[in-house]
């Protein structure tokens, strides 16, 4: 299944992120693609705040992993981008399969770990703050997760 939202402004595009927040649950995992500012981070801070995380959610660039265990579930933030050319045996798959949500970014860098069911998101920067996101999969549980998000 595909679903295409219109976001017009960083608001909808937290309020995405709440809506799709307040519908996972553990194990789930999301793949986030598009540009460098497209809005990946944003859309996750919207999840975070749905999960009642109160850290200010920032993009993992530099650390390629952060740990956020003060809500309901934990939340897993990754950015794979570093791991391109290197050895990817670092563990990352005890969050990607483990007791919280799993936000991937640049998950084209750890596809060997994404051998499971996943929701796919890519943001598209249309200008302005306006975002083109783009959901898919053809899982069952994630297409329900597609169908139900406002």
């Amino acid at each position: 299944m595909k679903k295409v939202i219109t976001s017009n402004n960083k608001l909808d595009t937290i309020n995405l992120g709440k809506s799709l927040g307040s519908i996972l649950s553990i194990g789930d995992v999301v793949t986030l693609t598009g540009d460098l500012g497209a809005g990946k981070t944003t859309l996750v801070s919207g999840v975070a705040k749905s999960l009642k995380i109160k850290d200010t959610i920032q993009s993992p660039t530099f650390n390629i992993l952060k740990c956020y265990f003060d809500g309901k579930i934990p939340l897993y933030h990754i950015d794979a981008y570093r791991l391109e050319e290197v050895n990817k045996d670092i563990g990352l798959e005890e969050y990607i399969e483990g007791n919280g949500v799993a936000f991937i970014e640049w998950p084209i860098f750890i596809k060997e770990l994404l051998n499971i069911p996943h929701l796919e998101i890519e943001i598209k920067n249309k200008g302005n703050d306006k975002r083109e996101i783009i959901l898919k999969s053809n899982d069952k549980h994630y297409v329900e997760i597609i169908r139900r998000l406002k």
